[in-house]
Formats: C-alpha cells, structure tokens, sequence
C-alpha cells in the first residue's frame, strides 16, 4: 500500500471511529466524514486499492493530499512546475484579450445601430 492510500485511509475514516454526532458537526465535516467507499470483493485488496486510487484521483483528493505533503522539490521539478504555470497564466490572459476585443466590437457595433436609428 502505498503513502498516499494510507494517508488517505487515515484521514478519511479516523472521523468515522470516532462516533458521528452529526448535529454537532457542520456541513463540511459531515461530508468529510463520508469519505470514498470501495467494496473488497473476494478478499482482493490490492484491485480495492487501484480502485481507491483510480476514484480519489478523479474526485481531487489525491492532488489536494500531495498539495499537502512538504517535500523537497528537485531545482527540475520547479522549473517545471514554474514554466506550466506560466503557460496557463498566458494563456488565461490570451483569452481575456480576445474576449475583451469581441465585447468592444459588439460595444462598438451596438453603439452605432443605436446613433444610426436616432
């Protein structure tokens, strides 16, 4: 079993052991406390496990238990990480340019249906 699984393991059903008293609780701990349920067939544990796996990467909690991890990162890894994150913040304001132009041309166009009718 590896760390993230028993990290999450840990996290996801210590809440249960303790008793739920879900009128004492707010709405995020109870949902916190639902966790991610996968069923053991045949005694067959390691497929429960990728399956585990499989269903905490697609709901984020394997990418919100890595976040949490302080580790040390490798000068690589940060340039990496630095340049995918530059690609996304010019992107991000690539589109805002182009939507910024399409509003003001149909600002524009709006403006001059409006001075031609009057």
């Amino acid at each position: 079993m590896n760390a993230i699984s028993r990290r999450a393991i840990t996290g996801i059903f210590a809440p249960a052991r303790q008793g739920i008293n879900l009128l004492s609780h707010d709405l995020s701990q109870v949902q916190q406390m639902r966790g991610i349920r996968v069923k053991v067939r045949n005694g067959n544990l390691e497929q429960a496990l990728a399956v585990m796996q499989r269903v905490m990467q697609s709901s984020g909690i394997e990418r919100l238990i890595k976040q949490e991890q302080t580790h040390h990162l490798k000068n690589s890894e940060k340039r990496i990480l630095a340049r995918k994150i530059l690609e996304r913040k010019i992107k991000s304001q690539d589109h805002a340019r182009k939507l910024q132009t399409i509003l003001i041309k149909k600002v524009r166009y709006l403006r001059s249906l409006s001075v031609h009718k009057f």
